[in-house]
C-alpha cells in the first residue's frame, strides 16, 4: 500500500515531528519519508482531510464481539472494520463467545478468522475452562498460539486457591492473569450501583463494597504469589486507593477503567435505559473524581472501551432482565477527548501495549505505519446512523462528542471514512 497524506499533524511524543505539520510519504506499508513538503512523482494516492491529526495506532485492551456463537451481536470481520474506523490499529479480544476461546485450537480459530485485516486481533484466552471458575484453561498452550492474557470476561474467580495457582502458574512463562473485580456472594442480584438513586428507582444495588473487597484479595494474593496481575474496568475510589498503594509496594499490577465509567453516574439510569446498565455499574460523581485523579498520577494504566454489543432483543426488555453492556468503539475518541486535552486523549488511546506484549511503532522515517488518522476539533451528536456495529447497544448514543476518527492506515492496508 503506497499513500502520500498531506498537512497531517502529528500527536507522538516518541516521534521526533511531534507537533510539526508534514507530509508522510508511506510506500509497501513503512514510512519512507517525513518533510514539510512531499512532491508525488509516483502518482501514490493522497490523503487531504480537514485538520487532520496523526498519531500511533490506538490500542483497545478489552473488546468483545461475538464470533464464534454470537454472530447476531458481531462478526471478527465487521467488528475489526469497526475497530478500523473507530482509530484503533489493535485490539484484544475477549473469551466470550460459545464455545469460550479456552484452548490453543480456539485461539488460532481467532487469528485464522483475522489475517489480512488492518486492525491486529490479540486474543485474549479464558483463564478456566468454559469460563465457570472452576478449573484452570490450558493457559500454557493458548499462550504459545497467541494469547496475550487470560481473563474470565464478568467472570469473578470467587476460589481465592484457584486464583493463587493460576497466578503462579502464568508466573512459569511471563502470563498475564486478568481477575475481574466483583465479589460474587456481596454484589448479589445487583443490577446498579447501591446508593440512594437504586432506593429510589426500586432496583436492587450492587455495593461499590463488592468491587473493592476482590481488589484487595487478589492484591494480598499478588503479594504472595510474586506475579503479575491486570485489574480491568475499576469503577470506585476506594479501588484506586488500594491498586496506589499496591503500586506503592511495587507489586506487579496494573488497571484499567472503561470510557463510560469517567463521563455517565448512576443517575443516569432514571429513565431505565438498559444502554446504561453495564458492569462494574456506573458510580457516583465522588468515584468518577477519584478514577480520573487515578488516571493523571498513573495509578490507572490505561482506558478501555470495553466495546461489548448485545442483540436488541437482549436490551430492549425489563431493566432486571436485560444483559450486561455497551458498545463503544465508535465513541471512545470523542468521548475520551471530551474531558481531556487532544494529547491526553491520544496517550490514553495508546497506552496498554507494552502490558498485553504488543509491539508499539513511532511515527519515524522507516518504521511501518501503524497510524490512527482523526480530527480532534469536530463536535458531533453520536447516532445509530454512525454506528457501524452490527448491535447498537451504545450508552453513548444522542450524546455529544468533540472530535471525529477518519480510521487507519496499518498492516500495509488503509481504512478511511472518507
Amino acid at each position: 500500500m503506497n499513500a502520500l497524506v498531506k498537512s497531517a499533524t502529528i500527536i507522538d511524543p516518541k516521534s521526533d515531528f511531534h507537533n510539526e505539520t508534514v507530509d508522510i510519504l508511506i510506500e509497501k506499508g513503512v514510512i519512507s519519508n517525513i518533510s514539510k513538503r512531499i512532491s508525488n512523482p509516483k502518482n501514490h494516492k493522497e490523503i487531504k482531510l480537514d485538520n487532520l491529526h496523526i498519531s500511533q495506532g490506538w490500542f483497545d485492551s478489552s473488546v468483545s464481539f461475538g464470533e464464534p456463537g454470537y454472530e447476531e451481536r458481531e462478526t471478527i470481520e465487521n467488528g475489526l472494520k469497526t475497530a478500523a474506523l473507530s482509530g484503533f490499529t489493535s485490539v484484544a479480544v475477549n473469551a466470550n463467545t460459545n464455545p469460550v476461546i479456552d484452548s490453543h485450537a480456539d485461539i488460532h480459530f481467532l487469528k485464522l478468522k483475522a489475517e489480512k485485516h488492518a486492525t491486529n486481533l490479540y486474543p485474549i484466552g479464558a483463564l478456566t475452562r468454559n469460563s465457570d471458575g472452576k478449573v484452570l484453561a490450558e493457559m500454557f498452550d493458548m499462550k504459545n498460539a497467541g494469547a496475550v492474557a487470560f481473563y474470565d470476561y464478568k467472570h469473578p474467580i470467587d476460589d481465592p486457591n484457584l486464583m493463587k495457582l493460576a497466578l503462579q502458574y502464568a508466573s512459569n512463562f511471563n502470563g498475564l492473569v486478568c481477575s475481574f473485580p466483583q465479589e460474587s456472594k456481596i454484589s448479589g442480584l445487583g443490577v446498579m450501583n447501591e446508593n440512594i438513586t437504586s432506593t429510589s428507582l426500586g432496583l436492587k444495588g450492587n455495593p461499590a463494597l463488592a468491587e473493592e473487597l476482590q481488589v484487595a484479595r487478589d492484591l494480598f494474593i499478588l503479594d504472595y504469589a510474586e506475579a503479575k496481575l491486570h485489574i480491568p474496568t475499576i469503577s470506585t475510589a476506594k479501588s484506586v486507593e488500594l491498586i496506589r498503594a499496591a503500586k506503592k509496594k511495587k507489586l506487579n499490577v496494573t488497571c484499567s477503567v472503561a470510557i463510560h465509567n469517567l463521563i455517565f453516574t448512576d443517575e443516569e439510569l432514571s429513565t431505565f435505559n438498559t444502554n446504561f446498565k453495564v458492569l462494574p455499574s456506573l458510580r457516583t460523581q465522588k468515584d468518577i473524581d477519584a478514577l480520573i485523579e487515578g488516571i493523571k498520577d498513573g495509578t490507572i494504566d490505561m482506558i478501555t472501551s470495553d466495546h461489548n454489543p448485545i442483540d436488541i432483543e437482549d436490551k430492549k426488555i425489563e431493566f432486571d432482565y436485560a444483559k450486561y453492556g455497551t458498545i463503544g468503539l465508535e465513541s471512545a475518541f470523542g468521548a475520551l477527548n471530551s474531558i481531556f486535552t487532544i494529547k491526553k486523549t491520544i496517550e490514553l488511546l495508546t497506552k496498554g501495549k507494552e502490558r498485553f506484549g504488543i509491539e508499539s511503532s513511532s511515527i519515524s522515517i522507516g518504521n511501518k505505519a501503524d497510524l490512527s488518522l482523526f480530527n480532534p476539533n469536530e463536535n458531533s451528536i453520536f447516532s445509530k446512523e454512525q454506528m457501524t456495529s452490527r448491535s447498537k447497544n451504545s450508552i453513548f448514543e444522542n450524546r455529544e462528542l468533540k472530535g471525529i476518527v477518519y480510521g487507519i492506515i496499518a498492516n500495509n492496508k488503509m481504512i478511511l471514512s472518507k
